[in-house]
């Protein structure tokens, strides 16, 4: 029986195409629940295989792709496909320059794959390809989920609502990737917890409209709303375990749009990162506490309107799945390239909801995208600030990304799959 790594090695395709393919996906980003024309070319592609049975358009542009290869478990695959309201400043000839009316708020905005979403799309395909070549090789069900809008903490619950496991098989063992801001071709994973929870909400704060010359009249909703930001602020700094991880962020204000009118409202967006669920559920409270406390403070004409907007929960990596991987990964990446605690994310997914929903384990992996030398510059000159990490309109994994991905994605549901067990 060969090994993992002979299997893929004798099996992955050329990769020239899917250097174009990662370059086409670069170029032609889309934004959350909008990624039409990203699923169509997706699909477009597995078709190409001749190989899986392909299910479009779940909760949104999500796909579903299955490949059923005799008895054995079902592991499911999965990359996220969305993009971000992001100008990239990049300056390589692939470059995204593409704008989009974003749906959410009717504005039109410059849109990028600044999270790598690109490379997962490109190393799943080219798994999906690897692995329908490699049938000989193992036994079992393959699940491939190309899921809509994990940016906005909606496309694993929309597929999930979409009846996603009514049209395909509920995975034994779910697998995921992420391409992250240190050097390419490292590959890690971590036991327990791997990303933190986010809470967003809009804060809605009323006040009373006057002349900006007759402050007494009115009540400034401004002014409360700056006393409320810097109040906020103290939540993690003086209500938090140092040790414990915690961030309270005011992303966004508005309020008012001329200058000599004392606004009658002012709007907020409030987003709450933990690590643990105690802290999540007290800063929460606390959030509550100071907004209400502001608001009598300055004399509100009425209390503000905290509403949710989006919820990413808390993702642990399955001690015993995580196990399995640590072998396969260590021998086929090498314990030069592979990490068994990767440091985890202190952003947020919506992955584990795939998994959860029905019950089952799952696993989150994290590779690195960047060049080398500059990493190793950057880190040298004690300048690692200055690495561009996800969401920066700098962030460019090397296309050499898609390779790694695509192995993690390969070593991954071969652990699992019957023949395939071992290394």
């Amino acid at each position: 029986m060969p090994s993992i790594s002979e299997i893929i090695k004798t099996s992955q395709p050329e990769f020239g195409p899917y250097e174009e393919l990662y370059k086409h996906f670069h170029q032609n980003p889309e934004l959350s629940f909008q990624e039409k024309e990203t699923a169509a070319r997706i699909v477009q592609e597995l078709e190409k295989l001749h190989a899986y049975e392909i299910h479009a358009n779940i909760g949104g542009h999500g796909i579903a792709a299955v490949l059923r290869n005799g008895p054995g478990k079902t592991i499911l695959l999965r990359a996220d496909i969305d993009a971000l309201p992001v100008e990239e400043k990049t300056n390589v000839p692939y470059a995204s320059t593409k704008t989009m009316i974003d749906s959410t708020d009717g504005v039109e905005k410059p849109t990028m794959h600044a999270c790598g979403h690109d490379i997962h799309i490109t190393a799943l395909l080219m798994a999906a390809a690897t692995l329908s070549q490699a049938q000989q090789h193992w036994s079992g069900t393959l699940l491939l989920i190309f899921q809509p809008a994990e940016e906005r903490a909606g496309g694993a619950r929309a597929m999930i609502s979409d009846n996603l496991y009514t049209k395909v098989p509920i995975p034994d063992i779910a697998l995921g990737g992420h391409v992250m801001p240190f050097r390419s071709g490292i590959i890690g994973t971590k036991r327990g917890l791997i990303a933190s929870s986010a809470d967003s909400f809009q804060l809605d704060i009323p006040g009373r409209q006057a002349h900006a010359s007759t402050p007494h009249v009115g009540v400034d909703p401004i002014v409360q709303a700056a006393s409320t930001i810097l109040r906020l602020q103290t939540i993690v700094a003086r209500e938090v375990d140092p040790s414990d991880f915690a961030v309270v962020t005011v992303s966004a204000i508005h309020a008012g749009d001329a200058e000599n009118i004392i606004p009658s409202s002012a709007s907020l967006k409030l987003n709450v990162r933990a690590a643990i669920p105690s802290t999540r559920s007290h800063i929460l409270s606390s959030i509550s506490r100071i907004i209400d406390a502001e608001a009598v403070a300055s004399n509100a004409p009425a209390p503000p309107i905290l509403t949710p907007t989006t919820n990413f929960p808390f993702l642990y990596n399955d001690a015993h799945v995580t196990a399995a991987l640590e072998r396969t990964f260590s021998t086929h990446f090498g314990v030069d390239r592979y990490s068994d605690a990767i440091p985890r994310l202190q952003g947020s997914e919506d992955f584990g909801i795939l998994a959860e929903s029905v019950g089952k384990p799952c696993c989150f992996f994290l590779y690195g995208g960047l060049e080398r030398e500059m990493v190793e510059r950057l880190e040298g000159e004690g300048r690692r600030n200055e690495i561009p990490g996800n969401h920066s309109p700098f962030f460019l994994p090397v296309v050499e990304s898609v390779r790694v991905g695509c192995e993690g994605y390969c070593v991954g549901a071969l652990t699992f799959l019957g023949k395939g067990e071992g290394v």
